[in-house]
Order: C-alpha cells, then structure tokens, then sequence
C-alpha cells in the first residue's frame, strides 16, 4: 500500500478536533492580523500574532498530553504556522515600517517569508534527527513574535509619550523619548532586523526548545515564587515584557555559539600547551 493510500484510510477514520480546532484558532488569528494590518491597524494585527503563538504552543501540549498526535495534525500545524507566522509578520512589518523603501521593503518582507518557509520545511524533515531540546535555527514562531513585540513596545512608547511618560515612570519617560527620537531611524532598523531574523530563520544556530518544560512536575518552592512574580510584570507592562522577553530569546542563540565557540578554542590552546609540555619532558 502506497503512502498516500496509507494517508487516505487514516483520513477516513476521522481526525481528532480539539488540538485541530486550536491549530484553527491560530490560522484565524493570523488571517485576522493580515486583515486588520490592511486597515493600519498595526496594534491590533500585532496582538493577533502573539495570540496565535500562544494557540500554537497549545495545539502541540494539547495533542501530546491527549495522545493525538496524527500526521494530519502535524501537517496542518504546518499550514497554519505559514500563514500566522510567515505571511501575516511580512504583511505587518511592510505596512508597518518597510513601505517607504519601496522594492527593497517588500523584498525583505519576501525574504523573511521565503526564510520562515524554509525553517518550516527543514524542521518536518530534521524533527527526528536535531538535538534534543534543541532548535535548528530561529523558530518561525519566536521570529514572528519579534516582529509583533516590536511593533507593539514602539506603540506602547508612542502612546506614554503623548499620555506623559513622567507621570507614570520616569524610565517609561526616557524610553519614549529614545523611541521619538529614533522615529527617523526606524525603518532602516526594521529593515536591519527583518534581514537579521530571516537568516537566523535558516541559520544552523541552536536554540533552547523549552519542550522538556513539564508544569505538572514538582519545582522547588522558589521556582513558583519566580513565576508569579514573573506574571505580575507581563501583566502590568506586558508590551515591554513581551518585547524583553523575547529579545532576550533571539540574542541567546548566537550568544551561546559565540560561548561555545570561545570554550572550544580555550580547550584547544590548553590539549596544545598541554602536549608540548609533555614533548618537552620527553626531550628532557
């Protein structure tokens, strides 16, 4: 029986609907963020693509905890990461910051698109084969919701300025006036940036997957004082924490090649210095 045989009588004894319904919620949600990006509203666009990376996140720990994890699901998970990850952050960011250099602006929307596209494809292909707890270049999801932070931490600045930023904190104060006076700035670092995720999209640097996290296990008592703390500041600034966070994802992949790297050249200048020390004795 040939593959696509295989697949079609798999079709038909039905697919599970609970983690394909979340996979639809985060396909809606990235339709949704294209959609509202056409109007210019580029706030609301932003928050669909960061609720379709939390339906996402589910869709998998939902299949995995339910014991319905189908070939179909996968493939769709697929689709749907495309299109809310890929198209509408490309779509956003044009719109957003990129128009004005016009050809060039929406080439590296293309590009990142092009590059998440190939993230994907690559992940379906390696997922058995890359180091545990690892990922293989920047994951789409994570590159999206970069765009979607930025967008949003910018926003959030432009509004605090026009509200008074003094008045409520004086470092929201300093911040939005670095962002006011960055605004002739912004699309080249846009475009900077856009370039930078769409190659570490399809770079070869790990990143940590965060899958073997298991909420249900028992942590030390600190760990759950951290976390509730931690909630507490997305919930009262969650368009800086947001950004924070995830900027903090992004640079830690190349940040941990470089220490690697740096550990792998101590440790060959140390077997080095270690074996003409041994050379030397045996001339001795």
């Amino acid at each position: 029986m040939s593959r696509r045989e295989r697949a079609g009588d798999s079709l038909r004894k039905g697919v599970y609907v609970l983690p394909n319904l979340i996979t639809s919620g985060s396909l809606f949600a990235g339709f949704y963020s294209i959609v509202q990006s056409h109007f210019g509203r580029y706030e609301l666009a932003a928050f669909a693509i960061v609720a379709g990376v939390v339906l996402d996140g589910l869709d998998g720990r939902v299949a995995r905890m339910t014991h319905t994890t189908t070939k179909f699901g996968v493939e769709y998970d697929s689709l749907a990461d495309l299109v809310t990850f890929g198209v509408a952050p490309a779509f956003l960011v044009y719109g957003w910051a990129l128009s004005p250099f016009d050809r060039w602006g929406w080439l590296a929307a293309f590009l990142y698109l092009v590059c998440g596209a190939l993230r994907l494809a690559r992940f379906n292909v390696q997922v058995n084969t890359v180091e545990k707890g690892k990922f293989n270049g920047l994951p789409i999801p994570a590159a999206a919701t970069f765009v979607a932070s930025c967008i949003l931490f910018v926003t959030h600045l432009q509004q605090v300025d026009v509200d008074g930023g003094g008045a409520r904190s004086d470092i929201l104060g300093w911040l939005s006036g670095v962002s006011s006076a960055m605004d002739a700035y912004r699309p080249f670092v846009v475009l900077i940036t856009i370039y930078i995720l769409a190659l570490l999209m399809v770079s070869t640097v790990k990143f940590n997957s965060f899958k073997d996290l298991n909420p249900f296990l028992k942590r030390p008592f600190n760990t759950l004082v951290v976390f509730i703390f931690a909630m507490l500041l997305l919930f009262s600034e969650p368009q800086i924490m947001i950004f924070l966070a995830i900027a903090g994802y992004v640079v830690s992949g190349p940040i941990g090649e470089l220490t690697n790297a740096m550990r792998r050249g101590r440790g060959k200048k140390t077997e080095t210095s270690e074996k003409g020390n041994d050379d030397g004795h045996d001339a001795d």
